[in-house]
């Protein structure tokens, strides 16, 4: 079992930054695909990047691509995402998810495990 917990969000002006972090329990947390999705207010859940957990391949949504970055610190167990150049389109919900199976993934259905969530609001 893998606990996950976001921090990190806020209230921030178009064109800031924002770090969010991603705790997570469990030993193998090096093996595990990283990843964070977001969802605003009556939208569905979409994939933002992910990271594996070998070979630390990422992939990122076309519409963060280029500002964000998905990074990860396997001997604190934490993925970070860092928001650069934010707009306000990206306010949404912010959520970390994990999956054993190594294969980077965009579909929320193949993440095994979720955090709560955390809020980013951009102000324009």
């Amino acid at each position: 079992q893998v606990q996950l917990v976001e921090s990190g969000g806020g209230l921030v002006q178009a064109g800031g930054s924002l770090r969010l972090s991603c705790a997570a329990s469990g030993r193998t947390f090096s093996s595990y695909t990283m990843a964070w999705f977001r969802q605003a207010p009556g939208k569905e859940r979409e994939f933002v990047a992910a990271m594996s957990g070998t070979t630390e391949t990422t992939r990122y949504a076309d519409s963060v691509k280029g500002r964000f970055t998905i990074s990860r610190d396997n001997a604190e167990n934490t993925v970070y995402l860092q928001m650069n150049s934010l707009k306000p389109e990206d306010t949404a919900v912010y959520y970390c998810a994990a999956k054993i199976n190594p294969l980077l993934s965009r579909l929320t259905q193949n993440y095994d495990y979720w955090g709560q969530g955390t809020q980013v609001t951009v102000s324009s």
